[in-house]
């Protein structure tokens, strides 16, 4: 496994004009904010060693050099999930890649399902902490000192600094209905019942995925600083429990879309 990253990194480093610490990871109908970047290169994951592709519609599976705000960036657009059949160790290959390139703030996006009964859809929610329902922990197994310690603190997943400056950036720029709250990530790829989302409720979650947690797990575990945003595109509120597909997250995703950009474009800044 080090091997492979580090010809990753080494493949990727090549084609990086200046030192990059930001790292994001943009997910489902969320690729948008790629068109704010000023790119550079664009390189497909297929072109680059040992990297997995994405099978999801919505992903577009390119990973993008350039700079947002005037900020050197690095850029997933799309990731990788548990349920296309990965290992956790190939979900969060890409994260340990960027680690060794030299990022340092990894900014994670997803579309999520709302549990929380005060939420709407199209709520950007800053997440500020996570329950991990995955079947798998993307660490288990031999640990390597050179890529983190063997029982990674995760006290503070996500960075109360980065958390607060998010939210002066959208009380600054006037954008409504910016809340935070506890991410439950499951392994999909069905959607929950309304069994499910009322016990995910009741442990604690106010949102539901099906990424961002093994991401940040790894991003932690590596020193990482994270930061991330759940826009609520479907409402699993108990005794409202509607249908809900794909097309309809991609949807509700992109009208949220431009209010998480401009966040993402003026936090970029103050890191």
């Amino acid at each position: 496994m080090l091997k492979k990253i580090e010809e990753a990194a080494e493949f990727i480093k090549q084609r990086i004009s200046v030192k990059t610490v930001i790292g994001i990871v943009l997910g489902t109908g969320l690729g948008n904010l790629a068109k704010e970047i000023d790119t550079e290169k664009e390189i497909p994951y297929a072109e680059i060693p040992n990297f997995p592709v994405s099978t999801v519609e919505g992903h577009s599976g390119k990973l993008i050099i350039g700079r947002l705000n005037g900020v050197p960036v690095l850029a997933m657009q799309g990731r990788f999930h548990y349920y296309e059949g990965y290992d956790m160790k190939t979900v969060t290959f890409a994260v340990r890649v960027m680690h060794k390139i030299g990022i340092e703030y990894l900014l994670l996006s997803n579309a999520a399902g709302g549990m929380n009964p005060a939420f709407h859809i199209g709520e950007l929610m800053i997440i500020n902490d996570h329950i991990n329902l995955f079947p798998e922990n993307p660490l288990r197994g031999k640990n390597f000192d050179e890529l983190g310690p063997r029982f990674p603190d995760m006290s503070e997943a996500y960075d109360v600094n980065l958390r607060k400056l998010a939210f002066q950036i959208a009380k600054e720029n006037n954008i409504p209905n910016v809340s935070e709250g506890i991410y439950v990530g499951t392994q999909g790829p069905t959607f929950e019942t309304p069994a499910e989302y009322r016990f995910f409720h009741r442990i604690g979650g106010d949102a539901v995925g099906m990424s961002t947690v093994p991401e940040v797990i790894v991003a932690r575990h590596a020193g990482m600083k994270c930061f991330a945003i759940s826009i609520i595109t479907d409402l699993g509120i108990e005794n409202k429990v509607e249908k809900v597909s794909h097309e309809e997250v991609q949807l509700a995703a992109a009208k949220s879309e431009p209010m998480m950009t401009l966040i993402f474009k003026e936090l970029v800044k103050k890191i």
